[in-house]
């Protein structure tokens, strides 16, 4: 009896997590389809979620695209830290990484112009920010202790690039997928260190994690 009592538990937090799982794809598509002014209700819709049930996880908007971008950090730090577990060397690591953060976005678009500037930095998106942070430096700096990856590319380009790589394209998800993994190859070539006689420098400073923060986060927050 033990035994059933402490399944249902876990059954009702699968349910739940599948749940979410559903509602942060629905809130990243619709946001990418309709900006920040999407009715809530066509999340849900999509989702296949009720409205009773959504806000009672999220009883506002902002919540939810709250942890739409926490779930999104989160989502890069796995797959930075898989990478770096299941990859032969420091190249193979950093591609699988974007390769794999890359198509996990699918063809919804990139956040920030949805949420930038919008959200406060609470404590738990600040923990969030810099655990991708240790994760994504920990790619970079093996990368460059490796001499493959191009000495003025840092950690905090890598947020922004995926936006880049991740404009919505008014085409099938598939589809888009494709096209953004064919653009990424093409960038991934440039990253390369280059041979001593062909070196070149990046125009413009490089972001760094403050600006990141400045751009995400509403301001004061």
């Amino acid at each position: 009896m033990g035994d059933t009592h402490a399944a249902k538990p876990r059954g009702r937090q699968r349910e739940a997590d599948r749940n979410d799982a559903r509602l942060m794809q629905a809130a990243r598509e619709v946001f990418a389809e309709r900006g920040w002014d999407a009715p809530v209700s066509e999340i849900a819709r999509r989702a296949g979620i009720g409205m009773g049930s959504l806000y009672r996880r999220y009883p506002s908007k902002e919540l939810l695209a709250q942890r739409m971008r926490l779930a999104g950090m989160e989502q890069l730090v796995t797959q930075a830290h898989t990478a770096l577990a299941e990859e032969p060397d420091a190249w193979a690591a950093f591609a699988r990484f974007l390769h794999d953060a890359l198509s996990a976005q699918g063809s919804s678009g990139p956040l920030l112009p949805q949420v930038g500037g919008r959200l406060p930095a609470t404590d738990e998106v600040v923990a969030a920010a810099d655990r991708l942070r240790a994760a994504l430096d920990a790619l970079v700096g093996g990368a460059h202790r490796a001499g493959v990856l191009r000495a003025d590319f840092t950690s905090a380009d890598i947020p922004l690039l995926l936006e880049h790589l991740a404009a919505r394209i008014p085409v099938t998800g598939g589809r888009a997928t494709a096209l953004h993994l064919r653009y990424l190859d093409l960038v991934l070539a440039g990253l390369r260190a280059p041979a001593a006689d062909q070196a070149t420098i990046l125009p413009g400073p490089a972001p760094d994690w403050a600006e990141l923060s400045e751009l995400w986060n509403a301001p004061g927050g």
